[in-house]
């Protein structure tokens, strides 16, 4: 077995999108390779509701599928296939925008005010691009959770995880999501397909990856209940860490345990044209996609 070293980390950036939501951002709109089948990422937190409230109103989508997932507040959405509903805490939906859909997604906080959830954004092949829409809400209830004796806790949200099922599947690049609690000064070790691309988000605490055994030549500097921690090389808060080959993932929890979302998928290796929402393979396909939505013929009929 082998530990995936780290071979990039960055911190999320402020952006605005939508009507003025402000998030975070953690990688997207750059090098479509990055985190392939991945183009983006994106951490919506807030606790004061003007932040946030203006939402992300009717816009569209082709070519990709994205998972939200929200931690606090509510989500309110709707499409252009007539769905509508509401994300609370702790819920899932995983939307395939295909061919083409329409929707809008407008966050509410929950009583304190606060606002707080993730958006990944997974490509699609080629032969999918053209799929019919279709989405799925996921209760919170749903989501199997491990609890393991030194408590370490793991939502299973997509994939498989040591003979647990997350409830979200179907989606083309047949990712891995799992939210992972480890408590302080612990080290785990997580098993991660070697032929998947990785990364983690870390969105609580603090924590060292890659060779967690080891210091990487960074001075101990602080004692911590005992243990002697490496404060000056923990990835915290908002924090983006992606990996290189392996089939393992290692963190060393910090002082106050690290809470990250740990996310792998199979790499689809294609060209990419990108404009916005709308995500194909050539520039041509991206113009038709354009013409289509400023002539009305964008949402293909159900087949």
């Amino acid at each position: 077995m082998s530990i995936r070293p780290v071979s990039h980390t960055n911190r999320a950036l402020p952006a605005i999108e939508g009507a003025g939501v402000r998030l975070h951002r953690a990688f997207g709109f750059q090098d479509p390779g990055q985190a392939d089948p991945f183009l983006l990422f994106d951490d919506f937190r807030g606790d004061r509701p003007e932040d946030y409230r203006a939402g992300f109103p009717w816009h569209p989508h082709r070519g990709i599928e994205t998972i939200t997932y929200v931690l606090a507040g509510t989500v309110e959405h709707g499409d252009s296939l007539g769905n509508s509903g509401r994300l609370g805490a702790g819920d899932v939906q995983w939307m395939t925008a295909g061919s083409g859909i329409l929707h809008q997604e407008m966050p509410q906080g929950n009583a304190r005010g606060q606002m707080h959830g993730f958006q990944l954004w997974a490509n699609l092949p080629r032969h999918l691009k053209m799929t019919q829409p279709r989405y799925q809400d996921v209760r919170g209830g749903d989501i199997p959770e491990l609890v393991d004796d030194d408590g370490t806790r793991v939502k299973v949200v997509v994939g498989d995880y040591r003979g647990y099922k997350g409830p979200v599947d179907g989606i083309a690049a047949e990712p891995q999501y799992l939210d992972i609690f480890v408590p302080p000064l612990k080290r785990k070790v997580f098993p991660v397909d070697t032929r998947r691309s990785a990364f983690a988000y870390v969105f609580e605490g603090a924590g060292r990856f890659a060779d967690a055994g080891a210091p990487r030549g960074v001075l101990l500097e602080k004692e911590v209940m005992g243990q002697e921690v490496n404060i000056r090389d923990l990835s915290g808060n908002r924090t983006l860490v992606q990996f290189g080959r392996g089939d393992e993932v290692a963190v060393q929890a910090g002082p106050e345990g690290v809470r990250f979302l740990l996310v792998s998928g199979a790499p689809i290796q294609e060209p990419v044209a990108w404009h916005g929402p709308i995500v194909m393979n050539t520039r041509e396909e991206l113009q038709q996609a354009m013409a289509e939505l400023r002539n009305g013929t964008f949402i293909k009929p159900a087949h």
